[in-house]
């Protein structure tokens, strides 16, 4: 195949004050809109008007330097594309956006081709002190991309929109070895050219990009049968202030550490990764989603983990509490409908036709031999066509005045029920009466699962004191249970305090140095990730 063709292109870029396609935002369902009414009232805020950037502080001749080294054209330093590289999609970052604050705006957007130009353009920010943050898709939820900026000579993001080849495909092996800036949809687009498929949806996939898949250590929709985005890298070349890193020369070794691990999750502050090999599979020949209904979370908790110690798990599988299956947010067609009630989960099946049936038929018997309740097809169709658009909702919420967010953790079987009650109860106090807490299980394995809050509240006068307040009690919650602060979101600089505790000062002790070793003048995304 031909290693520099041109990839299919994402035309359209993310909404700087909300998610996704600002074409794609609809107002509240009539039936959701009839819920929140009810629960929190209605206070319909005024649309975002556009607000002017503070100016460029990087001085001329700097940016001279970067335009010889890239060309002019790859160079920006006008409103409109600084403005779509500030900061990521939490609440957060969509509330200061909507209330006139881009204060953590780059002074230019610097767009490298190759590996080399990446090489360069460290190699000049570590000569005049600028700092450098790496920019995929723009999808972080936790302050990712909102580096320290104090004490350099200017901020760069260093936008990887060029990079987008697939560079190498091993069909023998199954391996691919793609560029960082594809985004989700480019990446299975030629790779489905090729008869593959790279299996990764998390709720982000849209826009998210494969250099952010592997910076965030990200875990998908359908992880339970493909396996988590980290599990499917078998290789990594990164530029770093020290030189090129290339890593995974053999499927798997003995061979100290895995350095790949090192880098995987480390969100830009150890280095920029300019292609990434991974583990591919055949194309899907069949792809079936069907819903099952349990009487309670436990109850379905207890099916997920019977089903991933028999080692039967499906493709996909998730469950949502009592309290999120009411207002049928695993089905975004009918938000604020009529619910079955109990527990919803949702199975999903993919592969050839004998290997889906054979696998159906034998989850199928556990979950009915456990009391599980087959709804049939429509309600796993429902939960396909919607999987990528809670993001949305979450903005036509924000936009009647109702604070949401949320937040993930994950932790041992035995240790799930604490879990979930404590971070339940830390939302609760702190947002106060009559807030929203829904949960569900979002990726299982045999030893324990994943926990995914959304909160919703009313807002307050000052809604991202109020939600800083309440994302501090669960995160001392979680910590406080003994569960990890992040299981698919990343560190950023969100969670930096609770991740120190999570590893203890050994392990802080470990990742300062080697940022100090690999980036000693400190320009990578300065304050991100590393406690």
């Amino acid at each position: 195949m031909d290693a520099h063709q041109d990839p299919p292109r994402t035309a359209v870029e993310m909404n700087p004050t909300g998610w996704g396609d600002a074409a794609a935002a609809t107002a509240l369902p009539d039936a959701a809109r009839g819920l929140i009414e009810m629960v929190f009232g209605l206070d319909d805020r005024p649309a975002t008007t556009s607000v002017e950037l503070p100016a460029p502080g990087l001085a001329p001749e700097l940016l001279d330097g970067l335009r010889d080294l890239l060309g002019a054209e790859h160079v920006r330093t006008d409103d409109e594309t600084r403005r779509l590289r500030t900061r990521g999609k939490s609440t957060p970052d969509l509330l200061k956006a909507r209330a006139g604050d881009l204060s953590d705006a780059p002074d230019a957007v610097v767009r490298p081709g190759t590996h080399d130009d990446v090489t360069a353009l460290l190699a000049y920010a570590v000569e005049h002190h600028l700092a450098v943050v790496p920019f995929g898709g723009g999808t972080s939820v936790t302050g990712g991309l909102a580096a320290r900026r104090e004490g350099y000579a200017g901020l760069l993001s260093l936008d990887l929109i060029r990079m987008k080849r697939l560079l190498a495909v091993d069909h023998e092996s199954m391996t691919a070895t793609l560029e960082p800036g594809l985004r989700g949809p480019e990446a299975e687009a030629l790779l489905a050219a090729e008869g593959l498929t790279l299996g990764h949806y998390p709720q982000s996939f849209e826009y998210a990009s494969i250099g952010g898949f592997a910076a965030t250590r990200s875990s998908g929709q359908s992880s339970a049968g493909y396996g988590r985005f980290d599990a499917l890298v078998v290789g990594l070349t990164v530029a770093t202030p020290q030189g090129e890193l290339t890593l995974g020369s053999a499927p798997a070794n003995a061979a100290g550490p895995d350095l790949r691990q090192l880098v995987l999750g480390s969100e830009g502050a150890f280095g920029v990764i300019t292609s990434v090999t991974v583990r591919v599979r055949r194309l899907p020949a069949v792809k079936v989603y069907e819903g099952w209904r349990w009487p309670s979370f436990d109850d379905g908790a207890a099916a997920m983990r019977t089903l991933a110690q028999a080692g039967l798990l499906p493709t996909v599988i998730r469950l949502s509490d009592e309290s999120e299956t009411a207002i049928n947010l695993a089905r975004p067609d009918e938000i604020g409908g009529e619910s079955a009630g109990g527990c919803m989960m949702i199975t999903g099946y993919e592969g050839e036709q004998e290997a889906v049936d054979a696998k159906r038929a034998a989850v199928t018997a556990v979950l009915t031999g456990l009391g599980g309740d087959p709804l049939g097809e429509e309600p796993g169709r429902s939960w396909a066509h919607g999987r990528f658009n809670a993001p949305y909702l979450r903005d036509a919420l924000l936009d009647v005045g109702v604070l949401v967010e949320t937040l993930e953790t994950a932790t041992f079987w035995s240790n799930r029920d604490r879990l979930y009650a404590d971070v339940k109860a830390a939302l609760t106090a702190s947002l106060g009466e009559g807030t929203i807490v829904l949960c569900h299980i979002s990726h299982v394995y045999e030893t324990g699962c994943s926990l995914y809050f959304t909160v919703a509240a009313k807002e307050g006068a000052d809604p991202l004191a109020q939600w800083q307040v309440a994302k501090a009690a669960a995160s001392d919650a979680m910590i406080g249970a003994g569960a990890t602060i992040t299981h698919h979101h990343a560190v950023g600089t969100d969670h930096k305090p609770w991740f120190a505790q999570e590893i203890g000062p050994v392990g802080v002790s470990i990742l300062r140095a080697v940022k100090a070793d690999l980036d000693p003048t400190g320009i990578l995304n300065p304050g991100v990730m590393v406690p």
